[in-house]
């Protein structure tokens, strides 16, 4: 017997919690109770209201692996639809100006707006609206069906039972008027109309809609087999057709041989030919391959092409998504196509004729000859006789827009593009013929003559006289006067800048230059020059 493991503070304890026992099992001790007052089993574990001895044994402690606390906030109820509160009698502040409920404002309100609100006229007060807040649990959160009212349906079958009652009303007014149509007939006629009264009589019971009667699509599946089909593209459950008789051969038995077409158990498949060099006459299975390239499945396999083709070309069609739309616009496409065909094919026959007919050809097809007078050069080009047709392009040629009598583009004057008849350079603008010429002249002579005279009316400016700075040229003018005290102080300078430029450590940090030049520096710096030229420059320093 398994019990349960429980710490005891002494052996003393122990031994009274055995005692205990064997008196509940013998009857003389009141069995032990939890605390929803049910009687605990001494033959089941009790591991949930066991504890340690330094916990408190009387309560159990593993709150946390049951729902021990419930919201008292949670509610599964939903909101009152189209409830009323109170319904006010006059407009009060604060409350809709449409409708003059408080519950909601002029913004949100579902009345119709009115040509004057309840705020102005104080009449038809609306009913305030009933507002609930819900605080729902986890579970009331995510039903889909929380709030719904199952009365609801019955709209939806009253739906389906108005539908059904009016097709029995249509079927019995046709059985009626059937019935009319055969009792008016003249009934003392031959043996002849038996045929038709038969085939009115089946007209009767095919309007009848017999619900009890099978359909025929599911007759037909007598041997159908329900299984899970595991394919190289990936399993999936559906449907699978026996129908192969089972005294036919297998297809894996067709051909023996290792190396012939090759065999899918999962599938069940041989797509190849297995006895390719035998007479088609006699073979009576051509490979799986065989089914796809040929029937309707290349037909199916014709449209989704033309599909595709077409959708790539800009055309709204889709296969999956519109699969009558394209059916019906393969089966235009072809009709179109059979047209063309025609028609390209009579154009063919009524230029050349047909050689299958007993038609004579004529003599100028025969031999090519024609009343047609041809002059060529000796470089074989054309001279006389056949005019050589230019070749037309894709756009729109010789189309005269706005009264012009030539296109636009067959004028260029300034970088601009028009047109010739009026030399006007906007495209939008409408012809005005020679007029338009002789304005446009008129007009750049009076501005070429403005331009002209405000030319002629401006000074001219005076020519500005090039100064030349002395100390900048290569050739020293003869009426230069220098300062003898100057050039010796500019002398004595550029022997202490050519000395720093020698010595770099003598060249201070903040250096400041002086830009402006005088004739005595200009004359001291030619004076201490190097000439490369010089063949004593050597012996100078």
């Amino acid at each position: 017997m398994a019990t349960a493991s429980v710490a005891f503070k002494s052996r003393e304890d122990h031994r009274k919690q055995l005692e205990l026992e064997e008196a509940r099992k013998a009857g003389l001790a009141p069995a032990e109770v939890d605390e929803d007052g049910k009687e605990i089993n001494p033959h089941i574990p009790q591991y949930m209201s066991s504890a340690p001895w330094y916990l408190n044994a009387e309560r159990p402690s593993l709150k946390h692996q049951r729902k021990w606390k419930s919201d008292p906030n949670y509610t599964k109820s939903w909101y009152d639809r189209g409830a009323k509160i109170f319904q006010a009698e006059k407009y009060r502040k604060g409350a809709c100006e449409n409708c003059g409920a408080m519950t909601h404002d002029a913004k949100s309100c579902m009345e119709r707006p009115r040509k004057k609100g309840a705020k102005w006229t104080n009449m038809h007060i609306a009913p305030d609206e009933k507002i609930e807040t819900f605080e729902l649990d986890y579970d009331g959160k995510r039903d889909r069906w929380n709030g719904y009212d199952a009365s609801t349906y019955a709209r939806v079958i009253e739906r389906y039972e108005a539908r059904d009652e009016a097709r029995r009303k249509y079927l019995k007014e046709q059985q009626l008027k059937k019935l009319e149509e055969k009792n008016s007939k003249n009934e003392g006629e031959g043996e002849g109309e038996g045929g038709e009264i038969s085939d009115e009589e089946d007209d009767d019971d095919a309007l009848k809609v017999d619900e009890a009667k099978v359909d025929e699509s599911k007759q037909m599946d007598f041997a159908k087999v329900e299984k899970r089909v595991r394919t190289t593209g990936g399993g999936s459950t559906g449907t699978v057709r026996n129908l192969r008789i089972r005294e036919d051969t297998a297809k894996y038995l067709l051909n023996l041989d290792v190396n012939s077409a090759y065999y899918d158990p999962k599938t069940r498949s041989m797509r190849e030919d297995p006895l390719p060099d035998a007479d088609p006459n006699e073979k009576f299975y051509e490979g799986d391959n065989q089914y796809r390239m040929s029937g309707q499945a290349l037909e199916f396999k014709q449209l989704n092409i033309h599909a595709w083709e077409a959708f790539d070309k800009g055309q709204d069609i889709h296969m999956q998504a519109a699969p009558s739309q394209a059916e019906l616009l393969f089966k235009n496409y072809k009709v179109i196509k059979e047209k063309l065909k025609s028609k390209t094919k009579d154009t063919i026959m009524e230029k050349y004729g047909n050689a299958a007919t007993e038609e004579e050809i004529p003599m100028e097809l025969l031999l090519g000859q024609s009343e047609r007078q041809v002059e060529y050069d000796r470089a074989g080009r054309i001279i006389k006789g056949m005019e050589t047709s230019l070749p037309k392009s894709k756009y729109e040629e010789d189309v005269f827009i706005n009264n012009h009598t030539s296109v636009w583009g067959s004028w260029w004057k300034d970088h601009q593009w028009g047109y010739k008849c009026c030399k006007q350079t906007i495209r939008n603008s409408y012809c005005t013929g020679a007029a338009g010429i002789e304005a446009a002249e008129a007009a750049t002579d009076l501005m070429k003559s403005n331009i002209a005279r405000k030319a002629s009316s401006e000074d001219a400016p005076a020519p500005a006289q090039e100064k030349k700075h002395v100390t900048w040229g290569t050739d020293v003018p003869e009426d230069l006067v220098l300062d003898e005290k100057l050039l010796t102080e500019a002398l004595k300078k550029e022997e202490e800048k050519r000395r720093e430029e020698k010595d770099e450590r003598k060249r201070k940090y903040n250096v400041r230059w002086n830009d402006e030049v005088t004739a005595e520096e200009m004359e001291a710096y030619r004076m201490k020059r190097v000439h490369h030229d010089d063949p004593m420059k050597d012996f100078l320093n």
